[in-house]
């Protein structure tokens, strides 16, 4: 069974920083890319950045480009999202997906950037 549970996120200043993990498990992780999806409210669901499976390359969103970094482990089963400089416009739930036979996701954080 394939889970993927999300966490990190939280309420922070504008200018701030958060990390944002993804937990996987019930398939083999190191075989595929993952991805960090946002959704704010009365948004479409947007995509943040990609992550090749063994790490490189990595494909960012233009509004994130600098500003966020995706990372995975292997060994560990997770991959993270470190974002930096976080901007009131980055206040959304963020998602992590899988794309195996399906399209599997996780239940998603919060993060809100607000002074």
């Amino acid at each position: 069974q394939v889970q993927l549970v999300e966490s990190g996120g939280g309420l922070v200043q504008p200018g701030g920083s958060l990390r944002l993990s993804c937990a996987a498990s019930g398939f083999t992780f190191s075989s595929y890319a993952m991805r960090w999806y946002r959704q704010a409210p009365g948004k479409e669901r947007e995509l943040v950045a990609r992550i090749s499976s063994a790490g490189r390359p990595t494909n960012y969103a233009d509004s994130v480009k600098g500003r966020f970094t995706i990372s995975r482990d292997n060994p560990k089963n997770t991959i993270y999202l470190q974002m930096n400089n976080l901007k009131p416009e980055d206040t959304a739930v963020y998602l992590c997906m899988a794309r195996l036979n399906d399209d599997y996701w996780g239940q998603g954080t919060q993060v809100t950037v607000s002074s």
